[in-house]
């Protein structure tokens, strides 16, 4: 099976204020009974680090690229240290009694972020539920989760976390996709000399693409030029194949901007595979990509 991009569209977000005048990214879609949803992470446009705190909105969509979002966050800092000063890259799981949100939380003071889980009967009823994966060496502010159920039934926890200066992809499994969750260590390694031979993050798995199940993941050089590529997983969930080079890499950024793609979600519509992700931290879009048989 390959994998090629054959449009992309800039996402358009009805807004009010003050989401309207903050940052958009990092956009996780999903569809929900002939409907696309989407939580996506909100940031002050400041130049002070401290001013830049995160919050997650949602947002409702016919069509999968116009949405209509939220007046107010679904959730937002809190007054526990774990998430005061940011909450940030959402994943979502839906379970019968409503929704799991994962979600990174940020401590400005410490310097420090935790993999929690927020649960709630709707998106704006979610309330902290507890810390998925602590920060505790050597995964240390672990973010950026990937959740899927493997099918001998068992739930996989994708993250990344900071390293010997690095960003690593680890996994962590669990027989309920509540947790608790067990890190089973480094999931896919850094490819020397290659486009994604110093950093990489997880992003999006998909079952059952023609029988096949990809996940779609964020890679750079030692320059933080992030890029998008994919790898293919067995019933186990372990690597069988990997992109040699990026499926999706940004526009020439400009001055001042960061050089990135980075995807958040991927949704399997008919033959085709729709992908969100994020340029320059501020922008997000959806490409369109076809699954051809090789």
């Amino acid at each position: 099976m390959s994998y090629n991009v054959i449009k992309i569209e800039e996402l358009k977000l009805k807004c009010s204020s003050p989401l309207e005048g903050m940052y958009k990214l990092s956009p996780l879609v999903w569809e929900e009974s002939g409907v696309y949803k989407m939580l996506v992470r909100a940031v002050n446009t400041s130049e002070d680090a401290t001013q830049k705190v995160a919050r997650v909105y949602s947002g409702i969509s016919k069509n999968g690229i116009n949405f209509k979002m939220s007046d107010g966050p679904v959730i937002a800092p809190g007054i526990t240290s774990l998430d005061k000063d940011g909450c940030e890259d959402p994943t979502v799981v839906c379970i019968s009694k409503g929704y799991l949100v994962y979600y990174t939380g940020w401590n400005q003071t410490k310097m420090e972020g935790q993999l929690l889980m927020a649960k709630g009967k709707t998106l704006d009823a979610l309330t902290l539920n507890n810390v998925a994966i602590p920060s505790k060496k050597p995964y240390l502010n672990p973010k950026e989760a990937s959740v899927t159920q493997l099918k001998n039934g068992k739930w996989n926890l994708l993250f990344e976390y900071a390293d010997q200066h690095r960003s690593k992809l680890g996994k962590a499994t669990s027989k309920h996709p509540e947790g608790p969750w067990k890190i089973k260590g480094e999931f896919l390694e850094a490819v020397k000399d290659n486009w994604d031979s110093y950093h990489l993050s997880p992003g999006p798995v998909l079952s059952d693409v023609n029988g096949e199940t990809v996940m779609f993941y964020n890679g750079s050089d030692d320059k933080a030029r992030w890029r998008i590529g994919w790898v293919k997983l067995d019933e186990k969930g372990k690597v069988t194949e990997r992109s040699k080079d990026p499926l999706i890499t940004p526009p020439k950024s400009k001055p001042g901007e960061t050089d990135i793609a980075f995807a958040a979600s991927a949704v399997l519509v008919g033959k085709q595979i729709w992908l969100y992700y994020t340029t320059a931290d501020k922008s997000t879009f959806r490409a369109v990509i076809a699954c051809e048989k090789d």
